[in-house]
């Protein structure tokens, strides 16, 4: 037979109507009934952004209660009125973007890229502004120190907020885990600054800072690592049938 023939034949098959006995139907349609559940509504937009919020000042607070109020003590009136509202600002809208990311075909108002940039350099303005003080006494030793302790709040606030929206959906594992690493850099840092009681510049602009692209990229390696885990099960779900 040749390959006309046989895409002729194709065409006559694909043309010709499929008739399904009535009864066939009616046994499916009853045997999928009682597994059908009315799906929940997820909550507004706005509701899970400020649940999220919620969660990293909840960890940035409780760590600082652990540790101590001394950086917030220390602040005058002006750097406590700039840096947490700052703080507050950055984290709704790496909170909003997170919810955008967690429901599919959701409008994102900005990129993650474009999310963590702006949170940095926003952070390095107002640290600049405010912080005047140039020495640079114990940077590394200090400053690891502070950086260590503000991932240590970042992954635990980026995990709960993860666990909030496990009902929803990230399509793209790692722009996921970009963002949600932001949000809870965001928590680190807030952490470190009700804390620490060390106003140098330096310290601030460099090893305070660092927490929010740190925790961004430990969020994007694990969101790639869930993706690659997603299409290896796949993969081999694929062979199994």
């Amino acid at each position: 037979m040749k390959d006309e023939e046989i895409d002729d034949v194709l065409k006559k098959a694909a043309q010709s109507p499929q008739h399904v006995d009535p009864l066939v139907l009616e046994r499916i349609g009853d045997s999928i009934k009682p597994s059908l559940r009315p799906v929940r509504p997820l909550p507004p937009v706005w509701l899970m952004s400020g649940g999220l919020v919620l969660v990293c000042a909840a960890v940035s607070l409780a760590g600082a209660a652990r540790a101590g109020f001394f950086g917030v003590a220390r602040m005058n009136l002006l750097e406590r009125w700039l840096v947490f509202p700052a703080l507050g600002l950055l984290a709704c809208l790496a909170a909003v973007s997170f919810v955008h990311q967690m429901i599919p075909a959701s409008r994102l108002r900005v990129s993650p890229g474009a999310l963590l940039a702006l949170s940095s350099v926003a952070l390095l303005a107002v640290f600049a502004h405010l912080f005047r003080d140039y020495y640079t006494d114990h940077f590394l030793s200090a400053g690891i120190a502070c950086l260590l302790t503000g991932l240590l709040h970042a992954i635990p606030a980026g995990l709960l907020s993860w666990l909030m929206l496990r009902r929803g959906f990230a399509v793209n594992h790692v722009s996921a885990g970009l963002v949600v690493g932001t949000l809870g850099g965001m928590a680190g840092v807030g952490m470190l600054e009700l804390h620490c009681p060390n106003f140098q510049a330096a310290h601030i602009l460099v090893w305070h800072t660092a927490v929010v692209p740190v925790s961004a990229a430990l969020g994007a390696l694990l969101g790639w690592e869930l993706r690659f885990r997603t299409r290896s099960d796949n993969r081999y779900a694929g062979h199994l049938i």
